[in-house]
């Protein structure tokens, strides 16, 4: 099994190559050449970079072309939200024409065509009221953010391309998922770098913070792997499976959980204007019925344990950081 990779060296890019390989895959990762290699250090000597932009259609073709994969994990792209506020048009360039280009030269490579899984977002469901909870995959795209546009774009060119050229396409849309690795600017590793300063005296025992009483769905990053990979495997070419737990959690609640782990008892919380998006949802959560139907997928790693691994990655980054 040849498996290509887009955006290995991101944080779930890095963990979906872990699997692969203790799934005896052969694994290809595609990255750009000023990527931070940071979270796939440990396996550089498992895995066969291949440097690959995908914003240049020739650069796609060829990286095609020297992986020859079996299947594509398509995980690269600008992944956040609030960047996406500040550059909308780089965010949909990247996100939506990256991915055409990658169709593109699967089509013009001809058959047999790869097992390709498209990762979306339950940002694409956007505005959703509290009594069409939890969202299902008929649920109505809503969404809220140019992210979560571009994610629905990439979500219909998977499906257009399934049926126009029958390029076997399956499209994710995965709910919040967080683990080690998780990048600063997302709310638990936010959260957790600054409680993991704040113990080495780094920072000011205050620590801050955007909307604490949203709620979302949770799922560890090592559980959501699993379920792309089983859906490259066992899922149905064409559809589209929701990722998730089935319930959510408070942002307080997990500010709570790593105040309550922190060595520092008394730490002031402080709301940061910055960290407040424009617009945001009170709840959150989905339905993973159709993947559990497809594969018998479903989350199985506590969340508590996913935020205390999260801390601890912290740490131990924090401590490793030069003075």
């Amino acid at each position: 099994m040849r498996v290509l990779i887009t955006g290995v060296t991101g944080f779930v890019g890095s963990h979906m190559a872990e699997y692969g390989l203790a799934q005896g895959a052969e694994v290809f990762g595609a990255s750009r050449w000023r990527s931070n290699t940071e979270n796939i250090e440990r396996l550089r000597s498992q895995i066969q970079l291949v440097e690959a932009d995908l914003r240049d259609p020739s650069s796609v073709a060829e990286m095609l072309a020297v992986t020859r994969p079996d299947w594509i994990f398509h995980l690269a792209g600008q992944s956040q939200v609030m960047t996406s506020w500040h550059a909308p048009a780089e965010t949909l360039q990247t996100n939506v024409i990256g991915q055409v280009h990658l169709l593109e030269a699967i089509r013009h490579r001809g058959m047999p065509f790869p097992r390709l899984l498209v990762v979306g977002s339950s940002e694409e469901y956007g505005l959703v009221a509290e009594r069409e909870l939890p969202v299902t995959e008929e649920h109505q795209l809503r969404p809220l953010s140019p992210y979560a546009v571009s994610k629905v774009a990439q979500d219909l060119l998977a499906h257009q391309y399934f049926y126009s050229y029958g390029i076997p396409c399956l499209r994710a849309r995965a709910f919040n998922h967080d683990g080690p690795r998780r990048g600063e600017v997302f709310v638990t590793s936010a959260f957790a770098k600054q409680i993991a300063e704040i113990e080495l005296g780094l920072r000011e025992p205050v620590l801050l913070v955007g909307n604490l009483k949203a709620r979302r769905d949770y799922t560890d990053v090592r559980d959501i792997v699993r379920g792309y990979w089983l859906l490259l495997e066992k899922g149905t070419p064409g559809e589209v499976y929701n990722l998730c737990s089935g319930k959510s959690h408070a942002i307080q609640e997990i500010l709570d959980f790593f105040l309550a782990n922190s060595a520092v008892r008394t730490i002031e919380v402080r709301e940061d204007p910055t960290r407040l998006r424009p617009s945001d949802l009170p709840n959150l959560y989905g339905s993973p019925a159709r993947i559990h139907a497809a594969t018998g997928w479903h989350a199985a790693i506590p969340f508590e344990q996913t935020l205390k691994d999260v801390l601890d990655y912290w740490r131990e980054r924090v401590r490793r950081l030069p003075r």
